[in-house]
């Protein structure tokens, strides 16, 4: 099937780097999620605006797509591991401000969403450097299964880090971002610690074509601009979750109990394949795995957008979220492994503008179309525009249909 089992000797747990790292991303991830649920509810409680909601939304999109290549041609130039204890450090300096002003009532809007843009531009500077760390970190025959750890970690986070947020809120606001402060102490902590070492890079200027370079790196090398490429039009298409609120209330004739369902049925499907995909070593026909499953991710939202059962719509996100896990897995070792160390930042910049793009452009597209159609079908339609979009990507990209591993083998340009 292309999965094997891993060996004592491949044991993630016996690199005690990566072990620092993921429990680095881990903490980060839990104190941004926590951070996230109370800035929202305090934000909606001071002025009780939807505007000022989708500011905040605003606030981080802008930084994470503006300063991106910026951020990319950094990590690329300079020492990785201090560019992410910048970013945690700004990070935790701004929640510790959120702390103050709260417990001193002077926090008003325009200061939270100061903090907010704060706290965004940190983020978008630390993730290219963060991201290109890990295949240093790890040998490449484990690198996806690093990956998959890296995801487990992460979908925790979204699974239990607004509940924890929200059961800490009742304490006030300043409680909660004071346990985020935690969190990324912890964080800065581990990262200060961790033993990463690079060649120094030549000083290139951050000139047009230096920031550029990651885009034309990913359209010389076919597989990396087919898996990028796949992802992009994937996520474009697959954005029925931002539907959920209509099919709980509409479709399903649930209350809120169903939705908060609903919206941890992806997670925790990524999550059980998450953990499966860590203890596996992906051996063989990695593309068509990967193609496999951007197909059941389709496969699955067209399921979930005919279904009128609660219970079928659940199981139709639980297969949506792992089916997307090991697509994603595949995805990002493919990129990192077929990318030299020092084009990593760039590549990854590039990358993360695409996902961010593809998920804000994805939601508004499902939006517009079920204003336009319905909510069952517009979900429908994104499920077969993805199915349409692997089998033309599987046309247009034959050298990685047939790819069997992960390793570099010598992708055509």
């Amino acid at each position: 099937m292309g999965f094997m089992a891993s060996t004592a000797e491949e044991s993630l747990w016996r690199h005690r780097t990566f072990v620092a790292f993921w429990l680095a991303r881990t903490c980060s991830s839990f104190g941004f999620q926590m951070f996230s649920v109370a800035i929202s509810w305090q934000i909606y409680a001071l002025t009780n605006s939807a505007m000022a909601l989708g500011m905040i939304g605003l606030m981080q999109f802008l930084p994470s797509v503006l300063l991106a290549l910026p951020a990319g041609h950094l990590a690329d130039q300079y020492d990785r591991r201090r560019i992410v204890l910048l970013g945690q450090l700004v990070e935790f300096a701004a929640l510790v401000a959120l702390v103050v002003l709260t417990l001193f009532h002077s926090a008003d809007k325009t200061a939270l969403w100061g903090l907010v843009f704060m706290i965004a531009v940190a983020k978008a500077l630390e993730w290219p450097a963060m991201s290109s760390m890990l295949p240093s970190l790890v040998p490449p025959s484990i690198l996806a299964r690093a990956m998959a750890m890296n995801s487990v970690g992460g979908q925790a986070a979204v699974i239990v880090g607004p509940t924890m947020g929200g059961l800490l809120y009742v304490a006030g606001p300043h409680v909660v971002y004071g346990v985020s402060g935690l969190f990324y102490l912890i964080s800065l902590t581990l990262v200060s610690l961790l033993r990463y070492e690079r060649p120094v890079q030549t000083r290139l200027p951050m000139n047009m074509k230096n920031l550029f370079a990651g885009i034309h790196f990913i359209r010389e090398r076919k597989d990396v601009l087919g898996v990028i490429s796949l992802d992009l039009f994937a996520v474009l298409l697959g954005g029925a979750t931002a539907l959920l609120p209509i099919f709980a209330k509409d479709i399903l004739h649930t209350g809120p109990w169903g939705l908060g369902m609903l919206r941890g049925a992806p997670s925790a499907g990524a999550l059980l394949v998450g953990i499966w995909l860590s203890r596996h070593k992906l051996d063989k026909h990695v593309g068509m795995i990967m193609f496999g499953s951007v197909a059941g991710f389709g496969v699955a939202t067209l399921v979930f957008a005919l279904s009128t059962q609660l219970w079928l719509s659940l199981i139709a996100l639980c297969a949506l979220g792992g089916f997307d896990m090991v697509s994603m897995v595949i995805r990002g070792a493919l990129v990192q492994l077929d990318t030299p160390d020092a084009m990593r930042g760039r590549v990854n910049a590039v990358n993360a503008i695409f996902i961010n793009t593809s998920n804000q452009l994805g939601e508004f597209e499902s939006g517009l179309l079920a204003a336009w159609m319905g909510a069952a079908p517009a979900a429908a339609i994104g499920g077969i525009g993805t199915l349409i979009v692997v089998a033309l990507w599987m046309k247009l990209f034959p050298h990685l249909r047939r790819r069997q591993k992960l390793e570099n083998e010598g992708d055509p340009v």
